[in-house]
């Protein structure tokens, strides 16, 4: 074991006797390709009271109302979309993020943890979203609220602010892990280039015969491969993410390799966000491109090809 795990091991101890809570070991560091943006309820416990730490609840503002992580702030789906489209759930722009993360007091000194309890569907949007503008400092509780439960962390409805800061993304940004509508239309209109595209929706939705709210039509992307966001995260249990022996098990049909050139899309972005983490950080492949409007922008366009099911009566 490193001096590092050491280190925190027994912090994490102290902690815990300090509190009067039931020691419960670090968890062993698993052999997904990264865990570098994941982090586990233990190790949070053990860094909580670090004032650079911030913890973000994504969930909507009532369920954080009637129960949260002490000391977490509140961001939900409406204050990271951007209003302007004709269609919901488009991303947020770079200086309205900025100004959002000033006023709830976020600074760029601070580690943000975030958290949901959709087995990390939601915070993985957010995840997504700083990474996508260049920000590293963030990590996704792995598990979310029902993990910090699990080690004994307690709830808290008590009001917490912090004093606003100044807040600021690079001005230059990579756009590593999105692509936008008119990118995915000339690589399917690309006959050299070889694309998986993954619709990470449920399979109703994939079909089209289950229309959500947003969408103008029921349907899917030409020559998109079903693969349900869910199955990559024990969802009737930790709402953790599976082993990495699990992952590889419900990816291999795809038959992916680490350079292949894979996008992921679902309704608003929220879902593949998340399968998009799977595959990036967990699994380790190399190219993988989240489609920001999904299926609520593609459906609004007549003139984009679609597919569906054959309803037969």
């Amino acid at each position: 074991m490193s001096s590092k795990i050491s280190i925190s091991a027994l912090l994490y101890i102290l902690f815990l006797s300090c509190n009067g809570i039931k020691e419960k070991p670090i968890p062993v560091v698993s052999n997904y390709a990264s865990t570098e943006n994941l982090i586990e309820a233990e190790e949070l416990l053990s860094i909580f009271k670090d004032e650079n730490i911030k913890i973000v609840d994504f969930r909507n503002p009532e369920s954080y109302n009637n129960g949260r992580i002490h000391r977490s702030l509140n961001i939900w789906r409406t204050d990271i979309s951007d209003n302007s489209y004709p269609y919901p759930g488009m991303r947020s722009d770079k200086e309205n993020i900025e100004l959002l993360f000033g006023k709830i007091g976020i600074s760029n000194e601070d580690l943000i943890v975030v958290y949901d309890d959709k087995g990390s569907a939601d915070a993985s949007r957010l995840w997504c979203l700083l990474k996508n503008y260049d920000f590293e400092s963030i990590k996704i509780l792995n598990g979310g609220l029902k993990s910090w439960e699990s080690i004994g962390g307690k709830l808290s409805i008590e009001t917490f602010t912090y004093p606003p800061s100044h807040f600021y993304l690079p001005k230059e940004r990579s756009e590593k892990l999105w692509i936008d509508k008119n990118e995915l239309v000339d690589l399917i209109n690309d006959e050299k280039k070889n694309i998986i595209i993954i619709d990470s929706r449920s399979y109703e939705e994939y079909s089209g015969n289950q229309i959500k709210k947003g969408a103008s039509k029921g349907g899917r992307i030409p020559k998109s491969i079903h693969k349900d966001w869910a199955e990559a995260v024990d969802m009737n249990g930790s709402k953790k993410f599976r082993s990495i022996e699990e992952l590889q098990k419900i990816y291999k049909d795809l038959e992916m390799n680490a350079k292949d050139t894979v996008i992921v899309y679902c309704h608003t972005g929220y879902r593949s966000s998340l399968t998009t983490f799977v595959l990036r950080e967990l699994m380790g492949f190399e190219n993988v491109w989240n489609y920001d409007g999904s299926w609520v922008e593609w459906s609004y366009f007549d003139e984009l090809p679609y597919e569906k099911d054959s309803i037969i009566l």
